[in-house]
């Protein structure tokens, strides 16, 4: 699921270096919500190792 953020990360920064403002925005805002998504899973699978 990092992958996929970086790569959406990647993808924002080309799309904002020839001025696709909107296709930036969107995949700026997906790279967002996946690590988020990947760092609150990471964070839970640590507690639950913790708790086992």
């Amino acid at each position: 699921m990092l992958h996929y953020a970086v790569v959406f990360f990647v993808i924002a920064l080309i799309a904002a270096v020839f001025g696709f403002s909107g296709i930036a925005a969107s995949a700026a805002g997906i790279a967002k919500l996946l690590f988020i998504l990947f760092a609150v899973l990471a964070v839970g699978s640590f507690l639950v190792g913790l708790i086992k």
